[in-house]
């Protein structure tokens, strides 16, 4: 389905400001390279799961109920450690901290935009 005029217009102005954005682009290279998986988490965390996965067949075989939640808890954080992000140290500083005011103020930058096209839509109208 072809888009309108105004709908290509809409377009190639949203694709004009993200190329003008320098500040949103280095944003999200740096939320891209923030949250790196750490090897060390990922091997010990499968291998969890798989002792976990074991222990819940043998519970589920034998029938022994307690046995089978106990493998599916051991199951479960060694997927949760597997899946948790590289951290360094956690003292001194508080993860995404600074990082509010800056999403808030991107946020209210493309409402205020927003806003003025809405505004000058109306207007040409």
């Amino acid at each position: 389905m072809p888009l309108s005029e105004h709908e290509q217009r809409l377009l190639e102005q949203l694709e004009k400001q993200l190329h003008e954005d320098h500040r949103f682009a280095s944003t999200m290279k740096s939320a891209s390279t923030a949250g790196n998986y750490s090897t060390r988490n990922l091997a010990l965390g499968a291998l969890i799961g798989i002792v976990g996965l074991g222990v819940l067949i043998y519970g589920v075989s034998s029938q022994l109920i307690i046995v089978g939640v106990l493998g599916f808890i051991i199951m479960f954080g060694g997927v949760y450690l597997a899946l948790s992000r590289k951290g360094g140290s956690k003292k001194g500083s508080v993860p995404g901290a600074g990082k509010n005011p800056q999403k808030s103020g991107f946020m209210s930058d493309l409402e205020n935009r927003w806003e003025q096209r809405k505004r000058d839509e109306h207007g040409s109208s």
